[in-house]
């Protein structure tokens, strides 16, 4: 076969730490774009120590090898999308930006503002939330936080299920998309909102609420899910869509199984094994 003649994958790059449990962070990542139909890469930015319980402790990569595996990759293999999850320190923010203003096209950046772990545990350094705000989320197309993540980045509080319209459009002045995720609430119908900065048009996404503790790494796989089908060709508004459908598809089919002692995984090869 011809070089020319050969096919293509649609990239995705992961930003984010690992998790050995295989539910949350960059082996979530790597399983989610997968099977949504992309090749992914990764630059791991920390080694994490925690399970389905909970996070014993973090170990940061250094910086400067951080940004090196993602020129590596940059260089070599390219990416039509990255997701970014876990950046602990400001260090680490502003290294990553600067690092990704080298490719200019690279737009497709979906930023999961991750703080807070699924366990409660807290993921980033205190000073690095004013960093994530004001350095990175202009730098991003699309955020993907839940509700603690929109209060600490507003310094706010949501009430309710009909504060999300608002509050995502306020998110929106930050510079980038919102997809403002509802899961903390306690209503019936899980009703996330995503606001599209460049149309001005809000869409919900619907789905029931299962009654299950596997939803550790639900934030990962959302955030992976939203960067793959933008790298397939997806509008804004379409990969909303879809991310949407697969996270709860992964929740809904998840909670048949019981894995480790807390909170366990998503089924992210759903549309694939049972």
């Amino acid at each position: 076969m011809k070089p020319d003649d050969r096919l293509a994958y649609r990239r995705v790059m992961t930003i984010a730490g690992s998790d050995p449990s295989g539910g949350a962070g960059v082996q979530a990542d790597i399983k989610t774009i997968s099977a949504c139909g992309c090749y992914a890469t990764s630059a791991i930015v920390a080694v994490v120590d925690e399970n389905t319980v909970g996070v014993t402790g973090v170990h940061p990569v250094p910086v400067n090898f951080v940004t090196g595996q993602i020129r590596s990759i940059l260089d070599d293999v390219g990416t039509d999308a990255v997701k970014i999850g876990m950046l602990h320190s400001s260090e680490l923010v502003r290294a990553v930006r600067d690092t990704l203003d080298c490719y200019p096209g690279v737009a497709d950046i979906v930023l999961d503002p991750v703080m807070v772990a699924t366990s409660g545990d807290p993921l980033l350094e205190s000073d690095a939330v004013a960093t994530v705000r004001d350095v990175l989320i202009p730098r991003s197309r699309v955020i993907t936080p839940n509700i603690p993540e929109a209060e600490l980045l507003l310094g706010c509080k949501v009430h309710s299920q009909a504060d999300l319209p608002d509050v995502a459009r306020e998110l929106s002045r930050l510079g980038a998309s919102v997809l403002l995720k509802a899961g903390h609430l306690t209503e019936g119908v899980v009703e996330d909102v995503f606001y599209n900065r460049e149309t001005g048009e809000m869409t919900r996404l619907c789905s029931p609420r299962i009654d299950t503790r596997n939803t550790h790494g639900t934030g990962c796989t959302l955030s992976s899910a939203f960067a793959s089908f933008l790298a397939r060709g997806c509008r804004l508004d379409e990969a909303a869509v879809k991310a949407k459908e697969y996270i709860a598809a992964a929740i809904s089919a998840g909670a048949a199984y019981a894995i480790g002692h807390g909170h366990g995984p998503v089924h992210h090869f759903h549309a694939f094994w049972s």
